[in-house]
């Protein structure tokens, strides 16, 4: 089994939390996750609501269910049954022990408003990610966020072939797509896999009576995937309403299926764009949704340079949960056209910037984005980096450094 980088950060969570949801796409390894818990000190009882019977138990009678369990207690796929959550917080009040329910969904609770305001102060939750590529070739998850941020950080080597990136780019994370070594099975699961998702949760969720414009909808976001959100020409050119563009990317956002890149703000220097950028969350599904395959990549620069992208985009979200701290990955871009692909914020409002290119060379002209970042933030602009085809990081000023991608 692959470790999970996250597996730490949940174990301290049930240490001190009385609820902890631990959320993410179906196939991304939650119930594996939490049931290998047994092993670290964690002796939840394990109930999932794929169960018929156990649903039908929970949906009849939501506070009986819940006070079955005296310990702690796994509540699986947890969107099923929201009636639980009201009596989830009267157990809580009553007996605050940390770790007292672990639950799970696939389905994002948080858009639930009454969810988030009934455990609030309550539940601390943790976003659980296809496999990062950090994962499978077993380095620490946290690494690339904690080298952004250090005082005087030492990248190492890091090979990385074009033939090796394209492959990490067609396999994406899932860890079933992971396991299947022949392409055509790997199309066939994503393929599979998109038909549950749009079949079953989203039309549990809500009543779309056109579920078949949802792929070309995600085919359309993945390949504006280096711009803010344009509702308006999305709108035009899927002949979809533009009162529905909203809706259908929240649903696609609910399922993990997209990732919303929030646009940086500061009160600092030229007026920024404020829409946000939306990625699609695994490399390996946004190939499957443009059909794109391992030829296709090879031979196309543009192409395999708008998945890198992608891909870059949700390995820096995948290392930031892992990290903690409160880092938070978002892009740039001011009304003037200037443009940075990703920004880290830490915490303490310190910033990284960072720029992704598919080539193995890079010159001082890559990090003009950079200067008015520098100027407006003083020294909350920790660095600019490149990350790039290369092997060997290349130091280009003070506070400007190109990295391999191979470190992501």
């Amino acid at each position: 089994m692959v470790e999970r980088a996250l597996t730490g950060r949940l174990l301290r969570a049930l240490a001190d939390t009385p609820v902890v949801a631990l959320i993410g796409g179906r196939q991304t390894g939650k119930s594996t996750l939490v049931t290998s818990l047994a092993g670290r000190g964690y002796s939840g009882e394990y109930v999932t609501l794929d169960d018929p019977t156990e649903l039908a138990g929970a949906r009849n009678d939501p506070v009986a269910f819940v006070e079955r369990f005296s310990g702690p207690v796994v509540f699986d796929e947890i969107q099923r049954a929201p009636e639980l959550l009201l009596p989830i917080k009267a157990a809580v009040d009553r007996d605050r022990r940390p770790g007292r329910f672990l639950l799970t969904g696939s389905a994002n609770v948080l858009f639930v408003p009454s969810v988030a305001e009934a455990l609030a102060g309550r539940m601390e939750v943790l976003t659980l990610w296809p496999f990062s590529t950090a994962e499978i070739e077993e380095r620490p998850g946290g690494g690339i966020v904690d080298l952004l941020f250090a005082d005087e950080p030492q990248p190492p080597v890091a090979e990385l072939s074009t033939e090796g990136l394209v492959s990490n780019l067609v396999a994406g994370g899932y860890p079933e797509a992971v396991a299947r070594k022949d392409s055509e099975r790997r199309r066939q699961w994503f393929s599979n896999y998109l038909n549950t998702i749009l079949e079953r949760d989203i039309r549990a969720m809500a009543d779309i009576e056109r579920l078949e414009q949802l792929p070309a909808l995600l085919a359309a976001i993945a390949l504006r995937a280096r711009g803010p959100l344009n509702k308006s020409g999305l709108s035009q050119d899927l002949g979809i309403p533009n009162s529905s563009i909203d809706r259908y990317v929240t649903l696609l956002a609910r399922v993990f299926l997209l990732r919303r890149f929030g646009a940086w703000h500061s009160r600092l220097g030229a007026r920024l764009v404020k829409g946000p950028k939306l990625l699609v969350s695994d490399a390996g599904l946004l190939c499957q949704s443009l059909r794109i395959d391992r030829g296709r990549l090879l031979q196309d620069d543009a192409l395999r340079g708008l998945v890198l992208e992608s891909y870059v985009g949700m390995e820096l979200v995948k290392a930031a949960g892992v990290a903690g701290g409160g880092s938070d990955v978002m892009h740039y871009r001011t009304t003037k056209g200037t443009e940075v692909d990703f920004l880290v914020e830490a915490a303490d409002g310190r910033v990284v910037g960072i720029e992704v290119k598919g080539a193995r060379s890079v010159d001082a002209h890559d990090f003009r984005r950079f200067e008015h970042l520098e100027q407006s933030l003083g020294e909350r602009f920790v660095r600019g980096v490149v990350l790039y085809m290369g092997e060997r990081a290349v130091t280009f000023g003070e506070r400007l450094a190109a990295w391999p991608i191979g470190l992501v």
